[in-house]
């Protein structure tokens, strides 16, 4: 069966150099072992190789026998840097996937990273990345230095989205309140997945998804609490006339057409959120190669779950190669 991993994670190496020359916000750091450290509120990366030697991460995929990866950049994002470095770090980033893509498809692909902190030069970016390049779509995080996904600003970058039948990952970054969550690393731990849970709900509430309804929109991690927490957004729906304002039908509705990647590798989690969405939204990531992901992992609880053959496939491949267009 076909595998694509929809939920992984590169730095071009040409991004790590801007970092480090820029005048960027974020501190980047060496460990013992030579690998670049990201620093950055609550939480760092250890850029492995994996996450930035793409020739020693593509033996890894033969090794694990991963037909095709879909690109992202991960956390802190470019949006944390100034709107004229965060355009040129994401111009840089999209133009350093292009050329893995021209060099090594089809194993990978790619999904555009923005300058969120500016919506307008997002959609020229997403416009951009989708014409030259062919990407499917972008990656979004959670939240953009606390503002909302849901906040008007986007709504031109969701129409032109809409328009092109756009994929919009939604990833999770630090939350607002991150001072909280410092110790025992509960931020990437608790912090990300409820930030993801708030973005959704928000979104759905707002009436994003009714207003925009041909954007495919992907959530990380099985969308964070959301197909646990499903049940009672609908009773909110039906409590609270605030609840009701923009949209017409329970958030469930709209949330059981979205796409929810399995960076979880609890069986009952898995299970969960395909009796809540369908194994027709469910694809298959690994979260690599960081610390907490795993293609092995992915693999066997993926391996575990008693589907029929067609799920399985659907699942593992079949499904984002009809969403991603590969």
């Amino acid at each position: 069966m076909r595998i694509i991993d929809v939920h992984n994670h590169f730095y071009p190496p040409a991004y790590i150099d801007m970092l480090r020359s820029a005048g960027s916000v974020v501190t980047v750091k060496t460990d013992v072992e030579g690998n670049p450290e990201i620093h950055y509120p609550g939480d760092y990366n250890v850029a492995v190789p994996g996450h930035r030697d793409i020739a020693y991460r593509q033996s890894v995929l033969e090794k694990e026998r991963i037909d095709t990866q879909v690109l992202s950049l991960t956390t802190p994002g470019t949006h944390v840097e100034s709107p004229e470095v965060a355009a040129s770090m994401a111009r840089l980033v999209n133009a350093s996937f292009a050329q893995i893509i021209a060099e090594r498809g089809p194993r990978f692909a790619a999904l555009a990273t923005l300058p969120l902190n500016d919506p307008t030069a997002s959609v020229i970016e997403l416009r951009r990345t989708m014409d030259d390049y062919g990407f499917p779509g972008a990656m979004l995080f959670s939240n953009v230095n606390g503002v909302s996904l849901a906040d008007q600003r986007y709504w031109p970058l969701y129409k032109l989205a809409n328009d092109r039948g756009a994929v919009l990952h939604i990833h999770p970054t630090n939350p607002v309140n991150v001072d909280a969550m410092k110790e025992y690393w509960l931020m990437p731990l608790v912090g990300f997945l409820f930030d993801t849970t708030i973005a959704a709900a928000h979104l759905v509430f707002s009436g994003v998804p009714e207003r925009f309804p041909n954007i495919k929109w992907v959530l990380s991690h099985l969308g964070g609490a959301i197909p646990y927490l499903a049940e009672r957004l609908d009773r909110g729906y039906g409590a609270f006339k605030e609840c009701r304002e923009h949209i017409s039908r329970p958030p469930s509705e709209y949330l059981q057409t979205w796409y929810y990647d399995t960076v979880n590798f609890d069986t009952n989690a898995l299970e969960l959120a395909i009796n809540f969405a369908g194994a027709d939204h469910i694809m298959a990531g690994s979260d690599y190669p960081h610390a907490i992901g795993s293609i092995p992992a992915m693999k066997k609880a993926l391996g575990s779950l008693d589907l029929t053959e067609n799920d399985r496939a659907a699942i593992l491949g079949e499904n984002a190669a009809r969403v991603y267009g590969l």
